[in-house]
This record gives C-alpha cells, structure tokens and sequence, in this order.
C-alpha cells in the first residue's frame, strides 16, 4: 500500500508518488489540513442537525476526510466528478453552496447545486451507478477531443454491483479518460470488505485491464499524489485508471444506522489511532508548521462554516408543493400533466386557509 506519511506523522519514501508532489509545500499543506478540519466540521454540525430534525438524513463521512480532499485537489476545474452520496466534502471544495448541499439532506431539492457550474454530478443514491455515466461522460471527452477527464467516487460495497465491473469493461474497450476513486471504508453498512472479496479491491481492475494504485486513504499526500498519477494517465492517452484508498467509516453509515451492532470498539479505537486529521497536524508539526496561531485559525474558520451552514439549513424556505413537477421532463409529459392536475385537485381540497399555507410551502 503506497503511502507519504505514516500513521505517526512521519515522511514514508515512496518513489512511485514522490515525483507527484514534489510542488507541494507546507503552505499548501496547511490548506489541505484546512479542508480536513473544515469538512470534519461541517460533518459534525449536519449529523447534529439530523438529529435535531432539521435533516431527513446524513451520511456521515468522519474519517475519510483526507481520501475525499486529496483527490479533488488534485482536480482540474473542468473534470468532472461524479460522486456517490457521501462526497459532501468534494461539493464543498467544488464550489457548491453550503445551504445547498444541505437542501438535499433537507428534502427541500433534488440535488443541491447546479452539475454544469461545478462540474460535479448530482449525488448519486443508487449504488455503483455514477460509474456508467463516468465512463460514458469520458467515452464523449475523448470523441469531443477533449483533455480533460471524468472521476467516479466509488465505495467498497459497489465493487460487488454489476453496473461497476461493465463500466470497467467498457472503460478499458475505449481507453476513457475515468478514473475510479474506491473509497474503501472497510464496511459496506454491516458487511466487511473481506465478506467482499478475499484479494484487496485494487487487484480486480487489472483483470480488465485497468492500471491501479492501493493507497493509504487516510494519507492526504499519498491520495493527492495518486490521484495526480490517474489524472496524468489520463489526459495523455493513457485511458482508465483504478485507485483503492484504504480508509475507515468512523461514524455511521447514514444517521439512519447503528453501527454498534455490526463492529466492535476495538477495531473503531485502531482506526482512531490512523485518523488523518492528526496525521497531517503531527507531519507539521514535527516540522515547525504549525503553530498555536495557526490551529485557533484553522478552528475558527470551521466554527464560521458551522455557523452559515446551520443558518443556512434552519433558515431554508420549504419548496412550494407543486414544485415538484418541475424540471423532470424537457417538455410537456401526458402521464406528468395527469399527475400534476390530480395533485392540484388534492390541495384544492382543503380549506382555504390550508391551501394558502401548502402553497406558501409550509408543511402541515
């Protein structure tokens, strides 16, 4: 498993990444410790939220802070990502509005940002299906002449889905410029990686013939680093590439799941010891780079993110009911058009001091 920075902090030689980051300083190191805490923050304060009913769920991301920051700084602003339903960190980081990242979570929209101004697909709730239309974005990038690439953020669980291995399949056919992120979280819900596949999930893409790294996910340097290694491969021709971040869900599945009941403590406390957070904090230190000053810096910018994100999600107006036959057809639909008049007839049952608060988008 390649790897920069070690579990204690210290520098891991490694002559497959170095030659990746070699522009990397300890300015910019600051910035990706910046992005961890930061989307540790916004994590904490969305899973609070839920649990104070302002969410309908969240699906915490405690513990893959640095696989989700590495690769997207690693990004070019016209690649296009196409997540699952946990790269909440990588919309924060695109650009995506805080308000709107947690309008989803809310039940108030669709997807929380527009996909053409971030270049970042809406999240993707079904399991392992953003892969197809990865690979089919790049198959239309390399038709176009284009030279930038397509990135599917993928977790473990999905290497079992079918829609995964026939995007590989056709990837490795048409020499896409994709990359496939795997986040391996080590649990896909309650089941182990290991129920999964008996080999580390880095050694199924060469049987398609896909280049793949296996990575220390929670090694920020090491998952930018191999991310660059993807991303070159990519916009030089080199096709699909495959990288396996080996990570940990410390927190829950979704708010929704308890995850007590499938892992025990002593294995949570291992992770504990790897987190990447104080990884990078104790890499910097034990250079010099970081100084009192700086970490109270580094925490009041989160506390200012925690603060417009929860403002932002209390604050958030309800959508108008019939709102919701918006933007789902290009043009006029039969079955739509029938659906909506039934819809409007329901509402226009009610009284009307009740229609008046429905159609003000308050929930009765």
């Amino acid at each position: 498993m390649h790897q920069l920075i070690g579990a204690d902090g210290t520098s891991v030689v490694d002559e497959l990444l170095a030659p990746f980051v070699t522009d990397v300083d300890d300015d910019q190191l600051l910035e990706l410790l910046s992005d961890m805490v930061v989307i540790r923050r916004i994590d904490a304060e969305a899973t609070a939220l839920q649990r104070q009913g302002q969410l309908a769920l969240w699906p915490p991301m405690l513990g893959q802070e640095a696989a989700q920051i590495g690769s997207v700084r690693a990004l070019e602003d016209d690649d296009f990502i196409f997540p699952t339903y946990r790269e909440n960190g990588v919309a924060y980081c695109r650009g995506a509005k805080l308000a709107g990242i947690m309008s989803t979570w809310r039940g108030s929209a669709n997807t929380g940002w527009d996909p053409y101004e971030f270049n970042m697909a809406t999240p993707q709730i079904i399991i392992g299906a953003q892969t197809l239309h990865a690979t089919g974005y790049a198959m239309g990038l390399t038709m176009d002449g284009k030279e930038s690439l397509a990135i599917a953020y993928l977790g473990d669980g999905a290497t079992s889905q079918g829609d995964v291995h026939e995007s590989m399949v056709f990837a490795a056919s048409f020499q896409a410029p994709v990359v496939f992120f795997c986040q391996n979280n080590h649990w896909a819900i309650s089941e182990p990686v290991g129920l999964q596949s008996h080999v580390p999930l880095a050694g199924r893409a060469p049987g398609y013939g896909i280049p793949s790294l296996r990575v220390d996910g929670n090694d920020v340097l090491a998952v930018l680093a191999a991310t660059r290694w993807a991303a070159t491969r990519a916009r030089s021709g080199g096709g699909p590439s495959f990288i396996e971040a080996v990570t940990y869900r410390m927190g829950a599945h979704t708010t929704a799941d308890d995850p007590t009941r499938y892992r025990g403590v002593t294995e949570l406390e291992e992770w504990r010891g790897k987190d990447p957070i104080a990884r990078l904090r104790a890499f910097l230190q034990g250079r010099g780079k970081l100084d009192a000053g700086q970490e109270a810096a580094l925490e009041a910018k989160a506390d200012a993110v925690a603060a417009e994100l929860r403002a932002g999600c209390i604050n958030m107006p309800d959508p108008a009911p019939m709102s919701i036959f918006d933007n789902v057809y290009t043009s006029g639909h039969a079955i739509l058009d029938r659906q909506r008049d039934h819809y409007e007839r329901y509402l226009a049952s009610f009284s009307g001091t009740e229609v008046d608060a429905l159609a003000e988008g308050n929930r009765s």
